[in-house]
C-alpha cells in the first residue's frame, strides 16, 4: 500500500485555512516596482541603543537558557511599565511570562484555559490568528461582528447575546488589526460587566496600545475585578520596530502563568536570552523611540484616510494602530477582487478584507506603516485604479 502523508494531518489542523495575508503576498513575490501596504510591520529599522544591547550581550557570552520564565530583570522592567502604563500590578516573580512574540502567547494561553468543545468568543475583523488558534485547542470559535459605524469597537450587547452555557473565553484586540478600532473607559465598563456577570475570562491582546492617536488607552485587566479574570498580552515588535526579535509576554493570576509556563515550558523551553537582553534596553529607555515613530504614523494616517475618503472609498479614522480600512463596496468588487486588480493594474499591495473574517468582506486592510513619500504614490495610483473602475 503506498504511503499518503495527507491521511495522517489531524482533523482539526486540516480544517485550518493557510493565513489570508501570506496567501496574498505569495502573489506579490517576485514582482517589481511593487508599493506594499500589506505586511503589518514597521518600516523603521529597531533603534541603534536596542540593537547595541543585544550585540553587547553576545560580546559577553549570553547565549544560555534563561528562566523558563524569562529573565527576572525583564520581567521587573516589565512590572513596573504595565503598573505605570496600564495601572495594574503584576509580581514579576509569579504573574509574569516572556514568550516567543505574542503569537505564543495566544497560543498556550488559549491552550491553558480552554478545554475541547469550550466556546471562545472574539470580534471580527480580527487578526488572522484567532480563530486557527482557538480551533487547535479543540475549542469552538465564536465570532461577533464589528460595525464601520461603531468604529469597530465591539458592543457589549453583542457579546451578551453570543454567549451560551459553554462560553469560556472572551478574546479582545484594541487597538485592533485590522481596522484600527478602540474601545473608551465606558465601553470597556459595560464588557467588564457582562464578563462578570456570565463568569468569562478574558484574554487581552493589547500590542498596539502605544500606537494610540487619541484619547487615552484603557486596559480591560485595570478596572474592578477584572485582573483576577484577565490575562494580558504584550509584546515589543510594534512599538519598538522588533518584530524580527520574537519577543512578548503575559501578565495574569499566577495560577494561570504556571498553566502557561507548563505549555511554554515543554514546547519552547525560553525566549532567546539575546532578544530579551535587547526587550530589556527597550523597555526601559526606548519611550522616546516609540513616540517619535508614533507621531510619524499619525502623519501618515492623516494623509492615507483623507486620500481613500477623497476617492470615494470610506474609511473611518483609525485612532490606534498603523492600518486603515477602507470600505470597496461601491466598485462592484469583492475585496478580494478588489486587491488582486490593484495589484495587477497599479502595483499597489494591500490585503482583502475577507482575510480577516467574513465580516471583513468588503474592506480593504492598508497598512501605513511605510513611508510617507511611497504612501503618496500608491494613494495616486490607486485613485486612478477607483477613477477607471467607475468610468
Amino acid at each position: 500500500m503506498a504511503f499518503a502523508a495527507q491521511h495522517f494531518i489531524a482533523n482539526n489542523v486540516r480544517a485550518i485555512p493557510r493565513s489570508g495575508i501570506r496567501e496574498f503576498f505569495d502573489i506579490v513575490q517576485g514582482m517589481p516596482d511593487v508599493i506594499s501596504l500589506g505586511v503589518g510591520e514597521p518600516d523603521f529599522v529597531t533603534p541603534w541603543h536596542i540593537r547595541e544591547a543585544a550585540i553587547y550581550a553576545l560580546e559577553r557570552g549570553k547565549t544560555s537558557y534563561t528562566s523558563n520564565l524569562g529573565l527576572l530583570k525583564l520581567r521587573e522592567a516589565i512590572s513596573t511599565s504595565v503598573a505605570r502604563h496600564f495601572g495594574v500590578s503584576y509580581d514579576p516573580k509569579r504573574q509574569i511570562l516572556i514568550t516567543v512574540g505574542v503569537s505564543e502567547a495566544l497560543d498556550i494561553a488559549l491552550r491553558a484555559v480552554v478545554n475541547p468543545a469550550d466556546e471562545v468568543i472574539y470580534h471580527e475583523p480580527c487578526y488572522v490568528s484567532y480563530s486557527p488558534s482557538i480551533a487547535m485547542t479543540y475549542g469552538v470559535p465564536v465570532a461577533v461582528a464589528c460595525r464601520a459605524e461603531d468604529g469597530f469597537a465591539v458592543r457589549a450587547e453583542a457579546i451578551e447575546a453570543a454567549i451560551t452555557p459553554r462560553s469560556r473565553v472572551l478574546v479582545l484586540n484594541f487597538p485592533t488589526n485590522p481596522t484600527g478600532g478602540t474601545m473608551t473607559r465606558a465601553e470597556l465598563e459595560q464588557i467588564a460587566a457582562v464578563v462578570q456577570r456570565h463568569n468569562l475570562l478574558v484574554i487581552t491582546d493589547e500590542i498596539y496600545s502605544e500606537l494610540t492617536f487619541e484619547g487615552e488607552h484603557v486596559s480591560l485587566a485595570s478596572l474592578p475585578g477584572m485582573a483576577e479574570r484577565t490575562i494580558f498580552l504584550h509584546g515589543f515588535s510594534k512599538a519598538y520596530a522588533m518584530t524580527g526579535f520574537r519577543i512578548g509576554y503575559a501578565c495574569g493570576p499566577a495560577e494561570l502563568v504556571e498553566a502557561m509556563m507548563k505549555i511554554h515550558q515543554y514546547s519552547m523551553l525560553c525566549a532567546s536570552i539575546v532578544s530579551q537582553e535587547a526587550a530589556n534596553e527597550a523597555i526601559r529607555h526606548g519611550h522616546a523611540d516609540t513616540v517619535e515613530m508614533r507621531e510619524q504614523y499619525r502623519a501618515r494616517r492623516n494623509v492615507i484616510v483623507g486620500a481613500l475618503n477623497a476617492m470615494g472609498l470610506p474609511c473611518h479614522r483609525p485612532r490606534g494602530s498603523f492600518y486603515a480600512f477602507p470600505c470597496v463596496k461601491s466598485t462592484g468588487l469583492t475585496s478580494k477582487e478588489f486587491a488582486v486588480k490593484l495589484l495587477e493594474k497599479k502595483k499597489v499591495a494591500c490585503v482583502p478584507g475577507s482575510a480577516f473574517g467574513p465580516s471583513g468582506e468588503g474592506y480593504l486592510r492598508c497598512c501605513f506603516a511605510t513611508a510617507l513619500d511611497r504612501i503618496e504614490i500608491a494613494m495616486e495610483r490607486m485613485a486612478e485604479f477607483v477613477k477607471e473602475l467607475r468610468g
